[in-house]
């Protein structure tokens, strides 16, 4: 259905980190990418990847879990230079690969579990290399952000659509905060992201960290002792 419905956004000027033109800081926060290895943790329509290897030179692989939503995107930007669009699970990719110089999500971090995760990024990024996300703070009707990091439903709208059903964390900013620094990253600064509708409660949070370590605080602890 995804294919048979499967529109594709033009390549941005500028990455969108939520739902809205002109809302958020764009590409900078991603700093200088020329030449540079980039992860993308899920493809989206691939627009942003080919966006990054146009615009800024990068060398960007873009991780695709979905089979439907990889064919979409193979399908328009297959053999675009610079990008990699790979099928598959993330932290599977992770394992097989040298570490990369970057990495970003838009609103698809959020969709895995971050003890899940983040361990396979602190370990798939060289030190230092930022990580900037995109993550829901509030959702349509305005309930969020969770105290503890478990997963709820939440109800998103692609375009025109009806709001379709996603498990999703949805944490607070000192939450994610907390739980990146657990797992070898700093975080440098989160953001909200308001709807330029007043009438619109959904607020995105923009968090952009970097990889500080690849051993876990715990585990340095313990070679302490």
């Amino acid at each position: 259905m995804q294919l048979d419905r499967g529109y594709v956004p033009p390549v941005p000027k500028q990455i969108r980190w939520g739902f809205w033109d002109g809302v958020g800081p764009g590409d900078f926060v991603l700093g200088s990418l020329h030449g540079k290895r980039v992860l993308a943790v899920g493809s989206g329509p691939g627009h942003d990847a080919v966006h990054l290897a146009r615009g800024h030179g990068a060398l960007v692989d873009a991780v695709e879990l979905s089979p439907t939503q990889h064919q979409r995107v193979v399908q328009y930007f297959g053999g675009e230079p610079g990008v990699r669009f790979v099928q598959g699970d993330v932290v599977e990719h992770l394992r097989a690969v040298e570490p990369y110089d970057a990495a970003y999500a838009i609103g698809t971090l959020a969709c895995n579990d971050p003890h899940y995760l983040l361990p396979a990024l602190r370990d798939g990024l060289n030190t230092g290399a930022p990580l900037i996300f995109s993550a829901l703070h509030t959702n349509l009707h305005g309930q969020g952000p969770s105290p503890a990091v478990t997963p709820g439903q939440e109800m998103i709208r692609i375009r025109d659509q009806e709001p379709v059903p996603l498990q999703m964390w949805v944490l607070t900013p000192q939450l994610w905060e907390d739980v990146l620094v657990d797992y070898g990253f700093r975080g440098d600064s989160i953001d909200l992201l308001h709807a330029p509708d007043a009438d619109d409660s959904v607020v995105v949070q923009l968090i952009r960290a970097h990889q500080t370590s690849h051993t876990r605080p715990s585990e340095i602890e313990s070679s302490r002792t």
